[in-house]
């Protein structure tokens, strides 16, 4: 057993309960390799940010376990390094799809799991994420539940229909697991295709695609039965077109990848959504900076001449997410 406290790790209690005060969202970015956990770390430093480090089940095979606590034990070092004396870095299990994972991520100095019983008939899911919750607070860490489905592929997890969340289910839901935050559905979307062209509309002046708003009066509902409490987003990434347009350039087919408006994320910021997580967004901009840097030297084949640029590309998206989109900046 692992203690994340050891690691110089936080869990989200204190953090979400000065993001609903203060009305702002803690950035939750997703990261697979040493190049995404740099930026993260290096926009977290610069912005005065707290901020979550989100593992994927399919990221955390990818890394490997072992490797992902020294990884987040040097992100808090790292960030030290860079001149932040007191870091408020979250290591977080992003879609726990069981106990037995949730547990071995507990147990391996995860701060903050996630179990996403969603897909389950409703009385299941409120058993087994209060199963879950029951082992995790022995040890203080964090649990994130999830009601309501949302559409869309990300590593393990996909549903072809979302199903936005209850309003008179999350008190039920809340009491009964005892969870610490709850993901909920109100039209976001995993990946880098959240809708089809046939649930947009097209920019006259562009041609772009725009998609459907947010149910915001399903999440004002939430909150009114639910006061105070954190609410997580999912699949918020805003797929900006920019690096789609320069993926395509260089021989990528990203066709009709569409996202979230920054702007309905900036007003998701405001209330109770605390936590808001980004992932496809961070892959973009990664392959975006590869791709041209590839097609502009096609001699390189020294991984750091074409993952600088990267690494580069992505800590200015996390700053640009984390100042003009979620507010959480100089909230350390």
């Amino acid at each position: 057993m692992i203690s994340y406290k050891t690691l110089g790790l936080v869990n989200t209690r204190e953090m979400f309960a000065k993001a609903v005060k203060g009305g702002y969202a803690i950035p939750a970015f997703n990261f697979n390799n040493m190049e995404q956990l740099q930026a993260i770390v290096m926009a977290a430093v610069e912005t005065k940010s707290p901020v979550i480090l989100q593992v994927s089940k399919g990221a955390r095979d990818y890394a490997n376990q072992t490797l992902l606590r020294y990884m987040a034990e040097g992100a808090v070092g790292y960030a030290k390094e860079l001149g932040c004396e007191k870091p408020e870095i979250v290591l977080h299990l992003d879609h726990g799809d069981s106990f037995e994972t949730c547990k071995s991520c507990i147990d391996m100095g995860f701060s903050s799991v996630m179990i996403d019983g969603s897909h389950l008939p409703y009385e299941e899911n409120v058993a087994l994420t209060k199963k879950v919750v029951e082992y995790a607070h022995q040890f203080d860490v964090t649990v994130e539940g999830e009601l309501g489905v949302l559409a869309g592929v990300e590593d393990e997890v996909s549903a072809a229909e979302s199903h936005y969340t209850k309003p008179e289910e999350v008190v039920d839901f809340v009491t009964k697991t005892g969870c610490d935050s709850l993901a909920i559905s109100i039209g976001t979307s995993h990946g880098a295709y959240k809708f089809t062209p046939e649930q947009c509309t097209v920019d006259p002046e562009t041609g772009r695609l725009l998609p459907p708003p947010l149910a915001f009066d399903v999440l004002a509902a939430i909150e009114e039965q639910l006061p105070g409490f954190p609410i997580v987003l999912h699949g918020s990434s805003s797929v900006p077109q920019d690096d789609v347009d320069t993926i395509n350039k260089y021989g990528g087919k990203l066709v009709a990848a569409v996202g979230i408006p920054e702007e309905q994320l900036r007003k998701a910021s405001k209330s109770a959504v605390c936590k808001i997580n980004i992932d496809s967004d961070s892959r973009l901009a990664m392959t975006a900076a590869v791709r041209k840097t590839l097609a502009e030297k096609p001699g390189e084949f020294d991984p750091r001449k074409y993952l600088g640029p990267a690494r580069e590309s992505m800590k200015q998206l996390y700053m640009h997410k984390i100042v003009n989109v979620l507010g959480s900046n100089d909230k350390l």
